[in-house]
Parts: C-alpha cells; sequence; structure tokens
C-alpha cells in the first residue's frame, strides 16, 4: 500500500521518480482502510529534504500509511519557505487532542546547548509527555533521541572533542528484537553529531534496552518499552549525499571540518559517495511500522489507554 501525503507536498516528485508509491489525499478517501497515522515534528533545517527521507521509508512499507507534518507551535522556520509551511504543517498545539498510531521527533541543529536554553525546550517536553497518552509508539532522532533520553530517563549529553562524522559500522546486540528482525550482524550507519550519550548513564532499572552501538561512535539505538518509545542517535534516514552536502557545506564557509570518514570512496570529497545503510533503513522502520500495525488498537481513541 501506498504512503498519503498532501497532493502538492515537494516529497512526491521525487518519490513518484524512485517508485515509491505515493497516494494523494483525494484518491485515500475512496479506500475503506484504516491507514497508519504517523507525525514527523520536524526540527531539521531543510524540512523539505527531511520530510522526502522519512516518506520514502514509511512509504516502502505494505501498509498505507497517513503522514502528518508537525511543527513547534510558533517557531518562525528560517531555511524554509513560508509558503511551504503554511501549506504542509499543523502547529503541534492544534493536533493535541488528536490520536496517533507512530510519532517521529527529527534531529535539530541544538545539539551543542543545554537543553534548557533550546526556545522551545518547554514545549518539546509537553510534547514527550502528550505521546505517553495519545501516541501509541514513537520514533526519536538524533538530538531529538538525546533529548528524549534526558526528558524521561535524566541522561545528560557529553560534548565531543571532535564531530563524530562518517559512516560507521554498527553492531546487532539483539537480534531477537522484532526492531532488529532481518538485521545483519553488522552493517554501517550515518553519524553526524557534536555530543553523544553514554552507556554508563543508562539508569539502573530504567528498562532501556542497548539495540545497536559502535565501538568508534558509541550508542545507537535504545528500546525504551516503558515509554513505547525508540531512540537512535545517529541518521539511519540520511541520502546518500546527505554527509557530503554537510561537508561541502562547512568547507566553503570556512568552518573547521574534517573529511567524514568510511565514505567517499578512497577518502576523497570529489568522488560520489556509496550508500551502504539503504537497505538497513527501510528494514529498520519497516520493523516499526509492522510493529505498529501488530500492537496498535483498531480504535483510534483507544490509543494511550493504560
Amino acid at each position: 500500500m501506498p504512503i498519503k501525503i498532501p497532493d502538492n507536498l515537494p516529497a512526491r516528485t521525487t518519490l513518484d521518480a524512485e517508485g515509491v508509491m505515493v497516494m494523494g489525499e483525494t484518491d485515500a478517501v475512496r479506500q475503506d482502510i484504516r491507514p497508519m497515522r504517523i507525525g514527523l515534528l520536524n526540527l531539521m533545517p531543510n524540512k523539505i529534504r527531511t520530510e522526502t527521507q522519512f516518506a520514502r521509508l514509511l512509504g516502502a512499507t505494505p501498509l498505507q500509511v497517513e503522514l502528518t507534518l508537525v511543527k513547534i507551535t510558533n517557531h518562525v522556520a528560517r531555511n524554509t519557505p513560508n509558503e511551504h509551511i503554511i501549506s504542509f504543517y499543523r502547529d503541534w498545539e492544534d493536533i493535541r487532542a488528536e490520536k496517533f498510531d507512530g510519532f517521529i521527533v527529527t534531529g535539530a541543529p541544538v545539539e551543542t546547548m543545554p537543553f534548557e536554553q533550546v526556545t522551545y525546550w518547554d514545549e518539546l517536553r509537553r510534547i514527550f509527555d502528550w505521546t505517553q497518552t495519545n501516541v501509541h509508539s514513537s520514533f526519536h532522532i538524533c538530538w531529538g533521541a538525546q533529548a528524549a533520553a534526558h526528558h524521561f530517563h535524566g541522561m545528560p549529553k557529553y560534548l565531543l572533542d571532535e564531530k563524530a562524522f562518517g559512516v560507521y559500522r554498527h553492531r546487532n546486540l539483539a537480534p531477537t528484537s522484532p526492531y532488529l528482525r532481518g538485521f545483519s550482524d553488522d552493517f554501517a550507519i550515518p553519524v553526524s553529531r557534536w555530543t553523544e550519550v553514554r552507556r554508563a548513564d543508562i539508569p539502573a532499572g530504567s528498562g532501556l534496552v542497548v539495540l545497536m552501538d559502535s565501538d568508534e561512535a558509541g550508542l545507537c539505538l535504545l528500546d525504551d518499552p516503558a515509554h513505547r518509545s525508540l531512540h537512535m542517535f545517529n541518521h539511519i534516514e540520511y541520502d546518500s549525499n546527505s554527509l557530503s552536502e554537510e561537508y561541502h557545506r562547512d568547507a566553503a564557509a570556512g568552518k573547521p571540518i574534517a573529511t567524514p570518514r568510511n565514505y567517499f570512496p578512497r577518502d576523497d570529497p570529489a568522488r560520489q559517495p556509496e550508500n551502504r545503510w539503504r537497505s538497513h533503513a527501510h528494514l529498520l522502520f519497516g520493523n516499526w511500522i509492522n510493529q505498529l500495525y501488530q500492537t496498535t488498537p483498531f480504535d483510534r481513541d483507544a490509543i494511550g489507554r493504560r
């Protein structure tokens, strides 16, 4: 089944070209199907690219998925045309009475700031609490995962001496987890962050389970059953060229930036990078969507009831 997105969302052109099945709003209403309703709280600067990345992964599942784009209430996006935000996004305050099968919180370019200094931290905390009553399962990415781990478990983040930047080998630590069904023992995932969370800070009795980690990049994926959440500290959703664009952007601006590790062929930034994580990104999101389908109440109003 296809993913349902707004008819004029720019991501549609890219997804159509890639062969992802896309259903517009007008076609979806003709099908008598209960779709999986997924919210995307998009905190990334390039919102259009991020929408496409997640819609690509959600649209590859055999279930009909309805994607709702969400933003922080009254927050003004600086890198996305205001017309796009007005046309396709809804303030969280406007959807807080609604229920979702799944909810994704992306990364954000604020990771070196203390959580409490982020201008929308208070609202994000309310959103995290809201997911416990209005969302069946949440998926937090990069800084969004650090913020959730801090909010729910008090886990701190640490500033790194140098940016963790590149494509790093990771281990499958829980082959029997439904989220890692079909995963290899060893696989690659893109990493782009200045901070980290540490295994030593996982609280005893929290129920947190480490699903993936890396010798070089540290913790990657935590399962948080008590809060029906996954915390992914890296960017498995990235496009082939995402790290390349970050590198060339910062290099052109004169910022200190190392060549991303294990990414460009022969470590040559002039060469086209090869995507070695795409299949596992699809597998992880497919497994998550399958878990939603298997466990979410058919009656959406029953979501969040204990």
